[in-house]
């Protein structure tokens, strides 16, 4: 290590990289804005006139590779995009009707590709049911149709000609609202939901960041007691969302971004980096009060910053790592929304190390002492005291030691009983049901909503079936859908309809056990071609591909853990421990997901329609527990990091509890406060996949800051204080060379 001047201590790399910003501030401030400026105009203007926004899909094509995606290849036939027009409750034997459709039919018909499917050209059979060739485009009860018009992709100008057609089919729905009062006429496409669910998916990014953001500040001014210690952590929090939209343009040219990539990215790099700039500004306050006062004020300002970066900024370089180590974990998966969050999250975790290293450094070079005097907050009366008594600096005694003091005296019952409450918590997922609520749960603020409930409710033979038979031939088909109409769960079964180049049955399932009868049809193996699919289908070859995985991804993060926290700490209980607390806070948040939003007790609260959710969406419940585990190795590491420099400074085991607890507990529960905060915001929007990760995510936080850390852990430690530090003697000496410290 080399020795600054003006530092007595050896400085590591931490320290020198810090120091370097420090000295010199405005350069270093200088590359931040070119970069973020760079990031921030791909993002939204992008290079060739495409923002991020604009090369976002939602269609469904990057979640999986099944079963059901052959049967939808063949199902689809020649390559083309269709357009609906759909109508309800008007009398489809009116000649007002006939006359406004065929019109639109005429004009598209003109044009290079199009294919217009108008059943009202058909006469109705002598009894006056619909022909049986166009029976699938009448409304159940005879009130509603659909009209179809196909664009070739072979068509000159494909884009061109399907805005006309889109734009012709609702002038159609005007006019016919118009003649027809009250009556339903809508446009519908899988091109229009994804731009529906795009625009719902910025929408709720902007939400999220105006409701968190702005509650974040509160919480670190009641943290800080002034306005600019309390803005520098949100520094870090624009540069990790537009670091972030940045890095997502870039990687929607190597993998398919889908849209919930997105808001996930980005309220995970949001909360990362107020965390690790709470930490660095609340740790440099710490350092510059306790430095030896002499020399000039900028060489006692350097030697703060540097202290800070070789103590908190340790702790935040291992905590971006385990964080990195998640994320790195799901690049194991095949589906590529899994791998682009993998990706995504990397590339924020990068940017708020960096940040927390590089950044903050220079911009407290250049605030130095306004930062640690006492902010214009505390001068109000009455105010001023309760700041001063919840700010960053914790006293050698306080709520927090004498808390551990006092578990510490039954730390076994203590320990037990932590671990009780959280297995009961986690008792609801022995319910779990997995489900694709991207599919499931259009959100009504869509404008696809009412399309898609009418065409669901109405027109059950057009609807997307949520479990359809897949066959070359129509007698195949109705082979199987004979064997099909026995099984459990199965209300009816329609009648087989060619379909590009293979036939389709949809299959009609009571409540919400789509899955299982997917199961039980694919288990049957008859003696011909056949697939299944279908959104059931679907969501169960999802959660397939994931499976092999699995044992990847945990290895890797497991091992990743376990190898960091021993190269901190030491030890080989500590990260088994860590391990085993945190997957019981998560099963239990997972728990809460299955209550909430499978059973539906969120509904009122949250505004959705629980008939419209089939279960946990799977991505959730893997996101849940890759990012709650990375978030609860944020706070692992706050704790630890203090407790373990009371030990090394000769406490006693329990002593360096508490002691390390009352250091750490003021910062993990304000950074844990605003974590919940940045998630709930989010949990506000309307997609649902992030409303169940919002919720899942800011409860995991919840767990962890509280019965987690303030509870289980110090309890555990003190209960198990003769083995917590140890390791065998070949690791032992393999910590002494490698272990990292301050």
């Amino acid at each position: 290590m080399a020795v600054d001047p003006s530092h007595p201590h050896p400085v590591g790399a931490l320290g020198k990289l810090a120091g370097a910003s420090a000295r010199h501030p405005f350069r270093v401030l200088t590359i931040w804005v070119v970069v973020l400026g760079a990031a921030a105009a791909v993002a939204l203007a992008g290079v060739t006139g495409q923002g991020l926004f604009d090369r976002l899909g939602s269609d469904g094509s990057s979640w999986s590779n099944g079963e059901s995606k052959t049967a939808d290849d063949l199902l689809a036939g020649e390559d083309a995009r269709s357009t609906t027009l759909l109508v309800y409750g008007v009398d489809t034997t009116d000649p007002e009707l006939a006359t406004l459709v065929a019109a639109a039919a005429t004009d598209l018909g003109d044009l290079d590709g199009v294919t217009v499917v108008d059943p009202l050209l058909l006469p109705p059979l002598p009894d006056g049911s619909p022909d049986p060739r166009t029976a699938s485009l009448y409304a159940a009860d005879g009130d509603g149709v659909l009209i179809s018009a196909s664009v070739a992709r072979t068509a000159n100008d494909v884009d061109a000609t399907v805005e006309r057609v889109v734009d012709r089919l609702r002038s159609t729905a005007d006019a016919i609202r118009t003649t027809f009062p009250g009556a339903t006429a809508q446009v519908g496409s899988s091109d229009l939901l994804v731009d529906s669910i795009v625009h719902i998916s910025e929408s709720d990014l902007q939400r999220g960041e105006t409701i968190a953001l702005p509650i974040a500040l509160i919480v670190m001014l009641v943290v800080f007691g002034g306005f600019l210690a309390a803005g520098m952590p949100l520094v870090g929090a624009l540069v990790s969302i537009l670091g972030g939209l940045g890095a997502l343009f870039g990687f929607t040219y190597l993998i398919d971004v889908n849209t919930t990539v997105v808001n996930v990215v980005t309220a995970v790099g949001l909360g990362l980096s107020i965390d690790y700039g709470l930490l660095i500004v609340s740790r440099f306050r710490e350092e510059y009060r306790r430095s030896p006062d002499g020399g000039s004020a900028r060489a006692h300002r350097l030697t703060a910053i540097v202290r800070t970066a070789e103590t908190a900024g340790r702790t935040v370089a291992f905590s971006g790592t385990t964080f990195a180590i998640a994320g790195l974990g799901l690049l194991f998966f095949s589906p590529s929304i899994v791998k682009a969050i993998g990706l995504g999250a990397l590339s924020v975790t990068v940017i708020s190390i960096a940040s927390a290293l590089t950044l903050l450094p220079a911009l407290l070079a250049l605030t130095g002492e306004r930062l640690v005097r006492p902010g214009a907050l505390t001068k109000i009366p009455g105010i001023g005291r309760a700041l001063t008594r919840f700010g960053d600096i914790a006293p050698a005694e306080g709520f927090f030691s004498k808390l551990a003091r006092r578990l510490q005296r039954h730390p076994a019952l203590v320990a037990l009983g932590a671990f009780a409450v959280l297995l009961l918590l986690a008792t609801p997922v022995l319910s779990l049901r997995l489900a694709n609520t991207a599919v499931d749960a259009i959100p009504s603020s869509s404008d696809q909503s009412t399309f898609i409930t009418t065409l669901n409710t109405h027109f059950p033979e057009a609807a997307a079936p949520r479990v359809a038979l897949v066959t070359r031939s129509e007698a195949d088909a109705r082979s199987w859908a004979a064997t099909a109409s026995k099984l459990a769960h199965v209300e009816s079964v329609g009648t087989p309809v060619e379909s590009g180049d293979a036939w389709r049955t949809s299959v009609v399932v009571d409540g919400k056990n789509g899955g299982a009868v997917v199961a039980e049809l694919r288990d049957g193996h008859p003696a011909f071609d056949h697939w299944v699919t279908g959104t059931d289908a679907r969501a169960v070859d999802f959660s397939q591909s994931l499976r092999s995985g699995i044992p990847w991804a945990a290895g890797v993060i497991a091992l990743g853990t376990v190898l960091l926290l021993f190269l901190m700490t030491g030890s080989v209980v500590i990260p088994l421990k860590a391990l085993f607390a945190s997957a019981l806070s998560l099963g239990a948040s997972v728990g809460l997901l299955v209550w909430g939003f499978q059973d539906g007790a969120f509904a009122g609260l949250m505004g959705f329609d629980p008939t419209t959710v089939y279960g946990v969406d799977t991505l959730v419940v893997l996101l849940t527990f890759v990012f709650g585990f990375g978030l609860a190795m944020d706070y692992e590491m706050f704790i630890l990091s203090r407790i373990k420099d009371q030990r090394d400074a000769g406490a006693t085991d329990e002593e360096s509890i508490a002691r390390g607890l009352q250091q750490s507990g003021r910062i993990i529960t304000s950074a844990a406060l605003i974590i919940i905060v940045v998630f709930a915001g989010f949990a506000t929007g309307d997609l649902m996949i992030i409303k169940q990760l919002g919720v899942a995510l800011a409860f995991a936080v919840l767990l962890d800051a509280t019965l987690v850390r303030c509870i289980l852990v110090p309890a555990f430690m003190t209960w198990q204080r003769r083995i917590m530090w140890w390791a065998p003697a070949p690791l032992k000496r393999l910590h002494a060379r490698f272990g990292v410290s301050d």
